[in-house]
């Protein structure tokens, strides 16, 4: 799978290669389009290979020569809405870095709706082991990785602390962004990952040794 710059999207960069010829991107991008509507729409349980080619006026053979799964064809979905990572921000600073992963999240679309959903994926992975691999690999494993690189350049930068608990701070962002529509029945607001990103992970991440912010 081809990986893009952080809040890039389309569907190119996300449809996995199956033998055969192609999706062209303009029937791509209906397809995934579909399955996202779908998927917001029903859940993942009760989505369709049928009901997401019939929103996409698609046939169903051209949806499964290209997806062999559900689970791969909503992951792509998300991933198109979502924006792959593959550039790591490097501004000199962890604040300038989690700036600019906060801005392409705004700038790519990362609604509170797709968050909605990212939440609703996650309780029916821990149903669904196939779901979960995927979107472990395909969606959650690139985005920890690239946080995790952020964080690790600050600390050899001197910004975090050394012994700070880097594993545990990977864990706060996706915790918190599933945490409302999971317990509280609500999507995220508009800027609340940029809230999480530089006022609950920056404090905790760079607060001095035996200190805790605020």
């Amino acid at each position: 799978m081809t990986r893009t710059t952080p809040g890039s999207s389309g569907p190119t960069a996300t449809t996995r290669k199956h033998p055969g010829r192609p999706p062209d991107p303009e029937r791509a991008s209906r397809i995934l389009g579909a399955a996202l509507e779908v998927l917001a729409d029903t859940g993942y349980d009760k989505l369709t290979i049928d009901e997401v080619a019939a929103r996409a006026q698609a046939g169903k053979a051209t949806v499964y020569r290209h997806w062999g799964s559900k689970a791969e064809l909503v992951v792509d979905a998300v991933n198109a809405a979502k924006g792959t990572v593959a550039v790591v921000p490097d501004t000199g600073s962890l604040r300038g870095d989690l700036e600019a992963v906060a801005q392409s999240a705004e700038t790519g679309g990362h609604d509170s709706e797709l968050s909605a959903v990212l939440a609703a994926l996650v309780t029916a992975a821990s149903r669904d082991p196939e779901l979960a691999e995927v979107f472990r690999s395909q969606v959650a494993e690139p985005r920890k990785a690239a946080m995790r690189e952020i964080l690790e350049r600050a600390r050899r930068r001197g910004e975090i602390p050394p012994g700070r608990d880097i594993d545990l701070l990977l864990d706060i962002v996706p915790a918190m962004m599933c945490a409302r529509p999971l317990t509280e029945g609500r999507s995220p607001d508009p800027g609340f990952g940029r809230r999480v990103l530089l006022e609950v992970l920056l404090p905790l991440a760079t607060a001095p040794a035996g200190q805790r912010s605020g």
